[in-house]
């Protein structure tokens, strides 16, 4: 019964909080500090004594300075199975709000721990991965009729306290102990920040259906055939407050669903009847709903393997009448069975949406919100390169046209553009290039040059016979372009309107590393204008180096063009450079892209540019020249010649016999989950720690995780195999069911290869930042420790959303590596000992 108090104040069908085993298990001394963002943050101490966890809410968290006080709230006892709990308590539910295990370890009592906790003085020490030392838990005495038990949490004068001028600890370490993720990175599980983000749990009976007579506000009254849609004005920050909730941005088509009996009409934001652009299964799930009549705003999108929303992709699907990939997200509810909802607040109207959308499936899905800060919610969707945030006043009514309680936060800078003209392909039939673009200017139109990557094999065909429709011999521009800009430019009737991410602007207004990112049919041409108020030269790198056919589609399911590829390196050049100047490089070339033949090349080729250095390895018996490059130049001439992949040795030319870094290979099979390729990495991780080596993650762009350490030069190739060796060789002897060490096919299945042998001399592995010549222009990229999970897999990030990523960051996760090299351990990783 001593669990009674903490059971009776949870539903186990709604929570996924652990009711706690029946029979206590055997005593011990374990300890937990979960850090807990509920109606107020704070952080929950739990101690464990007579088979449960004895628990304190610490108001503050607890502090490494000596002597200073925190607050520690005594709460009702939790099983030792909340120790490990980690996730989202939904709302509604007592302490709804989201857990992270911040730190854990073990707790030995001083003196007699059940005499020191009924007297209100315990004394004890911790041994945590963060907190450490002696502490003390002192109860205060109470006022009269005071119901909650409040003790103090003193941090004892030790070693292991820190003086007032230090850093806070929980500033210093916000990350969970369990999985390395921030709360953020929790709060909405599952499935996470992505533009899956529905509800963040699934009851196992949805609720009734809303009652819309009973909602404040909700007025009588017929279906309208069309409302006007709400428009988010765009701001350059989310705002902050409790007045304000937030959603994912999507990447897609705005759509009004008008439900009226059996007929189901899917209107777009000026009021057109697509419905039959977009297949029976769309407007079928629309008629299993429980209700008559409805208006339902939201947006329709295709989503990618990583479960973001892909304009491109919805573009390609519906060029190719391609319908089984579509997927609605309703954030809005306007009407519902006789009842005008537009007075309600939105917070009620999206109860009422979620409710209906309950036991909803297939396509349709209910767009949950978010209550933290604006600017932790952009930072999150930035960071894993999704489309940006829409932010609401929680208790407006639904205003049609353009206003201020929705506010739209972007991750990249996209706008509308008139197509005014084409450039044909070089090296397909019957296809686009480039697209020449412009914006209105009262009646005129302004130039802003061309955009010549982004678009899929599918739709550059389908550009090309739509825009052939409408040639016209004379510009539609205010001004005459010049010889280089008007080259080969077959010119159209200014009536298609194009969505273009751009990156960057020349200093005399054309677009510059910008992107197609696919037609809005949506939206008259004429009201296209320029969405900023003047020009702002790129600050971004170019190089003189000439592509030819630099629209070839390198990859022709991603859009991604030699152009394309080409801006790409030069977005990531300075980030990428330390780990490929002066270095042996093996390549993968593509000459014609991942359709066509692809090889591996280590040696130099005829017809090399200049810009690409040949160097000589003294043990290579083949006499011929390796490939090395110094600078962006060289990295542009690559991509010219059909470089998809880079791989670097692990030193440099100026010490080709002396590595100057680690690699750690975790190649799982795949029957292998991904929180299990995280945990390898975290294991790889602690191994080289308790060598001395500071270690460094990237996704491959492939299947697995690379785990980096950077040495300083001194050890030979042979040494660094065999350190190397002894880790994989003690992990796969440590946990057999999990790893291997031995490349044998027939030994890996369920289990993750742990390669060391790339740190043997001439082998190599992919570049921080390269490519890879494989489906969806993956990128192998470097991550902070704390980034792994929450569906981020590894090939999520690629050359078409890498930069919103990349310009987003806080910090450059990688920036201290060089910085953290140490010699190479001279005492190899030792197996653990067997009980």
């Amino acid at each position: 019964m001593v669990l009674e108090t903490y059971r009776e104040k949870r539903d186990f069908k709604r929570t996924s909080e652990p009711p706690g085993a029946s029979k206590a298990p055997s005593p011990g001394h374990s300890f937990v500090i979960q850090k807990h963002a509920a109606r107020r943050l704070h952080y929950d101490l739990r101690l464990e004594m007579d088979g449960v966890l004895k628990s304190w809410a610490v108001t503050r968290g607890p502090s490494l300075f000596p002597g200073e006080k925190r607050l520690a709230v005594h709460v009702e006892d939790h099983p030792l199975e909340y120790g490990d709990f980690e996730g989202t308590i939904p709302k509604g539910e007592y302490g709804g709000g989201t857990v992270i295990v911040w730190d854990r370890g073990q707790w030995n009592p001083i003196g007699d721990a059940h005499k020191g906790y009924a007297k209100g003085h315990l004394d004890f020490e911790l041994n945590g991965e963060k907190l450490k030392g002696r502490w003390h838990l002192v109860r205060i005495r109470g006022k009269p009729r005071e119901k909650r038990e409040n003790w103090l949490l003193i941090k004892g004068d030790d070693d292991e306290a820190r003086p007032e001028n230090a850093p806070d600890i929980l500033v210093e370490r916000p990350e969970s102990a369990k999985t390395g993720r921030l709360i953020e990175d929790v709060a909405g599980e599952p499935p996470g920040w992505s533009s899956k983000s529905g509800k963040i749990i699934q009851e196992s009976a949805g609720p009734a259906k809303p009652e819309p007579s009973k909602l404040k506000g909700a007025r009588k009254a017929a279906i309208p055939g069309f409302v006007e849609p709400s428009l988010a004005t765009l701001t350059g920050k989310p705002p902050d407050g409790a007045r304000w909730i937030h959603e994912i941005k999507f990447d897609g088509y705005r759509l009004q669903v008008r439900i009226d009996g059996r007929r189901v009409k899917l209107l777009t934001r000026s009021g057109l009847d697509w419905s039959a652009k977009f297949g029976e299964r769309l407007a079928s799930a629309f008629k299993a709903l429980p209700l008559d009549t409805a208006l339902i705003d939201g947006e329709l999108v295709v989503e990618n393997e990583n479960g973001a929303s892909d304009f491109s992709s919805l573009q390609s699907d519906l060029s190719e009448g391609r319908t089984d990939r579509f997927v609605f997200y309703a954030f809005d509810l306007l009407y519902l069975d006789g009842y005008d909802l537009r007075a309600v607040p939105l917070i009620s109207r999206k109860d009422g949406l979620s409710q209906l959308l309950a036991d909803g499936g297939g396509p349709l899905r209910y767009s949950a919100h978010f209550e933290q800060d604006g600017d932790v919610v952009l930072q999150h969707a930035c960071r894993l390169s999704l489309e940006g945030v829409v932010s609401k006043l929680r208790d407006a009514p639904y205003r049609s046209g353009r206003n201020k309680s929705w506010v739209k936060s972007k991750c990249s800078e996209s706008q509308e553009f008139v197509v005014c003209g084409f450039v044909p392909s070089t090296t397909s039939r019957k296809a686009i290039g480039s697209l020449v673009l412009g914006y209105y200017e009262g009646d005129e139109l302004v130039p802003v040059g061309r955009v010549g990557t982004g678009y899929t094999a599918a739709v550059a065909q389908d550009l090309y016979e739509r825009l052939e429709r409408i040639r016209t011999p004379e510009s539609p521009f205010i001004r005459r372009l010049d010889a280089e800009a008007a080259r080969h430019v077959r010119y159209v009737k200014p009536e298609v309107v194009a969505e273009i991410e751009v990156r960057g602007w020349t200093a005399d207004g054309n677009l510059r590393h910008a992107s197609f990112r696919g037609l809005r049919e949506d939206k008259p041409a004429r009201e296209i204008v320029r969405e900023t108020a003047r020009n702002v030269a790129s600050t971004k790198l170019k190089s003189p180096v000439k592509l030819t056919h630099q629209d070839r589609l390198y990859w022709p399911d991603a859009g991604v063009t030699k152009e394309g590829l080409a801006d790409y390196y030069a977005d990531v050049w300075q980030r990428m450079a330390p780990f490929v100047v002066g270095r042996p490089l093996a390549l993968v070339r593509c000459p014609d892209g991942i359709a066509g033949l692809c090889f591996f090349q280590k040696h130099a080729w005829k017809g090399l540019s200049r810009h690409i250095k040949l160097a000589h390895d003294p043990k290579d018996t083949s006499k011929e020249p390796i490939i090395t490059i110094d600078d962006l130049d060289g990295l542009i001439s690559l991509v010219q010649a059909g470089v998809l992949e880079i791989h670097p040795w692990g030193s440099t030319m100026a010490a080709l016999e002396q590595p100057d870094m680690i690699i750690m290979d975790l190649d799982p099979d795949e029957s292998v989950p991904w929180d299990s390729v995280i945990s390898a990495a975290t294991e790889v991780r602690n191994r080289l720690a308790a060598c001395g080596l500071t270690s460094f993650v990237k996704t491959s762009g492939g299947k697995g995780l690379h785990v980096v350490a950077p040495l300083k030069q001194g050890a030979q190739w042979d040494e660094v195999k065999a350190f190397t060796k002894s880790i994989a060789d003690a992990m796969a002897s440590d946990s057999p069911e999990r790893f291997v060490a031995k490349t044998t096919k027939l030994k890996r299945k369920g289990r993750i290869l742990v390669d060391y042998l790339r740190n043997g001399r001439g082998a190599t592995a992919v570049a921080p930042y390269s490519t890879r010549a494989r489906p969806g222009a993956p990128v192998s990229m470097p991550l902070a420790w704390n980034e792994l999970g929450g569906g981020l897999g590894p090939a999520y990030f690629t050359v078409n959303n890498a930069a919103i990523r990349l310009s987003h960051l806080a910090a450059d996760p990688w920036a201290d590596f060089w910085h953290a090299a140490v010699p190479l351990p001279r005492q190899p990783a030792r197996r653990k000992r067997a009980a």
